[in-house]
C-alpha cells in the first residue's frame, strides 16, 4: 500500500541497506504476487535509496520475522505505526521479540498523515469491490 512504501521511504534515510521482507502467510491470499510486490517496491523505493546512498533488496519469509532478521543479518526491525491499535500490538511483538533475540531492536515509524488510514484489508476491500486502488 501507499502507506507501506512511505514507511520504505523514510526507512531508507536511517539505514545503509534496508531489506523489505514481506511475510508468507497461507491463509491469506494477496491480491498482486510476490514478485510483483518485489517489482513495485523496487520501481517506488529503488530511486530514493539511489538518491540518498543506501541499499535496499526484498525478501520473503514464513515464520518469525525476529528470525527473518536475524538470517538476514538485520539488528534492526523498522514497522509503521498507524495508531494505538497497532501500537498496542506491536508492542507486544516487540516484547516477544526481545525475549528470541535480544540482539534485534524495533523502531517504530508513525504513519504520516496522508496515509494513516489505509490498511492493506481496505484495500482489498475495495479492490474486490470494483474500486479503483
Amino acid at each position: 500500500t501507499n502507506g507501506h512504501l512511505d514507511v520504505i521511504r523514510r526507512a531508507l534515510k536511517l539505514v545503509d541497506h534496508l531489506v523489505v521482507a514481506i511475510g508468507v502467510n497461507a491463509t491469506k491470499q494477496p491480491l498482486i504476487s510476490l514478485e510483483e510486490r518485489f517489482a513495485l517496491i523496487e520501481a517506488a523505493a529503488g530511486p530514493v535509496a539511489k538518491e540518498i546512498g543506501s541499499k535496499i533488496s526484498t525478501a520473503s519469509f514464513s515464520g518469525l520475522v525476529v528470525n527473518a532478521a536475524d538470517e538476514h543479518g538485520a539488528n534492526v526491525i523498522i514497522r509503521g505505526l498507524r495508531g494505538a491499535v497497532d501500537f498496542e500490538y506491536e508492542t507486544q511483538m516487540v516484547g516477544m521479540n526481545r525475549v528470541m533475540n535480544p540482539h534485534v531492536e524495533t523502531v517504530f515509524l508513525a504513519a504520516s498523515p496522508e496515509t494513516q488510514f489505509i490498511s492493506s484489508t481496505l484495500v482489498r476491500q475495495i479492490a474486490s469491490m470494483g474500486g479503483d486502488i
